[in-house]
């Protein structure tokens, strides 16, 4: 890992931390960043030119793979055509008409370069409609880095107006009610107090920045009866279970339909992307046709429009992503295994292609206080040990882990194979 070494004491020079994303710098797991020199299929490469088995694959993006064929192809054909052109384009609608397709809550729908603007963008939307302040969010879910949504939750079940970062002021997260992930109870004690304030409810229905925890059914249809009754927005933030989890997202794994959508990572096939989009009264309240502002200029870029138009129509071929879930499955259930063989108590989370390892005995973990409860150290030194393998887990406890149609039957039992000896080590 030299050339890492060298490049990240470069980067340092000039780059805070010496990365454009914190989750990048490796300070959950200690040591140095490794720094990628390209990627393939199921692997990444780094600048000493050592291959990795990839279960970051660009934080959830990388659905088919890295570098697929047909996805290169058609970028290529696009920015041949031009790299952006401020003005509307064929490829925008085609986009909007696939997300439909599978997602029909999405009505109408705008894209947006990335998650945060697409979670910023929702929150504004849902204010302006319903004509109300107050939001409620949940412990341990991240919604891109919004002033209004960058809160702690706190030890009760209701928090209001505690900022996480400096730099948001207190005024701007008063309106803001952090609630705990999973807790029915206290979400109907805040709609008690709170009601008709409520402007909307922004959820995960599978959080992936907590690592991987998927929502309990009770408790999503408790949301949507909630804001039902009292006229709220149910915001699902799926940037990272969207066309993850299921082909239709979380709500068609839950059958839970909520009134705004949020997207990201797939549908960009690996370059910045973002969408929201809701019903059809609701997102008419956009400008032009309505009062609430929002904009873009490189929104829809069209070689962005191509990755995304080819990774959803691979992804939507017949199999193929009942081939992705039965491979994170088969991983899932080996992890739990040669877990137990070693005598490493751990938890396994699954859904669709994503995953969440977690080092506890107490599970199922479900709430952001058994994952920080969980043993981060540990997760430390398998992550480490695993990377000794040539095996690229993500540099944090609290992230989840991804995986790609390229990860075929060979590639699991290798990563099997390795975390069996690594539990065995750390054990």
């Amino acid at each position: 890992m030299k050339h890492s070494e060298a490049l990240f004491e470069a980067a340092s020079q000039h780059i805070p931390g010496g990365v454009n994303s914190p989750v990048r710098a490796f300070r959950g797991v200690g040591g140095t960043p490794i720094f990628m020199r390209r990627a393939q299929g199921p692997y990444i490469f780094d600048e000493d030119y050592r291959r990795y088995i990839d279960y970051i694959g660009s934080w959830g993006a990388m659905i088919c793979g890295h570098a697929h064929p047909e996805v290169v192809e058609a970028v290529q054909q696009a920015a041949a055509q031009g790299l952006s052109f401020g003005t509307p384009t064929e490829a925008e609608t085609r986009m909007a008409r696939q997300i439909k397709t599978h997602v029909p809550s999405m009505e109408m729908l705008r894209l947006v370069c990335s998650g945060t603007e697409a979670a910023m963008s929702a929150l504004r939307l849902a204010r302006g409609y319903t004509g109300r302040n107050r939001v409620i969010k949940f412990q341990g879910n991240y919604h891109g880095h919004v002033d209004p949504l960058l809160v702690k939750a706190g030890s009760g079940a209701l928090t209001l107006g505690n900022p996480t970062s400096p730099g948001v002021p207190e005024a701007v997260v008063a309106d803001t009610i952090t609630l705990t992930y999973n807790d029915a109870d206290g979400v109907r004690e805040a709609f008690s107090q709170y009601g008709d304030e409520i402007a909307a409810v922004m959820v995960e229905p599978v959080a992936g920045n907590m690592n991987m925890v998927p929502a309990d059914q009770a408790f999503l249809d408790t949301l949507r009866e909630l804001c039902t009754r009292h006229g709220s927005v149910l915001v699902f933030d799926e940037v990272m279970s969207g066309f993850r989890v299921d082909l239709g997202g979380a709500q068609a794994r839950y059958g839970v339909t909520p009134d705004i959508t949020c997207l990201g990572k797939v549908i960009g096939g690996g370059m910045p992307v973002g969408a929201f989009g809701g019903r059809r009264e609701i997102m008419e309240q956009l400008a032009p046709l309505g009062a609430v502002y929002q904009a873009g200029t490189l929104a829809g870029n069209p070689v962005t429009m191509a990755a995304g138009l080819k990774t959803l129509e691979v992804l939507s071929r017949p199999g193929v992503f009942q081939g992705l879930e039965e491979t994170t499955r088969n991983l899932a259930e080996g992890l739990r295994e040669r877990a137990r063989r070693a005598g490493v108590p751990v938890q396994v989370n699954q859904m669709g292609g994503m995953l969440g390892l977690f080092f506890t005995e107490d599970g199922p973990v479900r709430t952001y206080q058994q994952v920080v409860d969980s043993d981060t150290q540990r997760y430390g030194r398998f992550f480490h040990g695993m990377l000794a393998e040539e095996v690229y887990f993500a540099p944090a406890a609290f992230e989840a882990s991804f995986i790609s149609i390229t990860h075929d039957a060979s590639v699991v039992e290798q990563t099997l194979d390795s975390a069996e000896k690594v539990l065995r080590e750390i054990a």
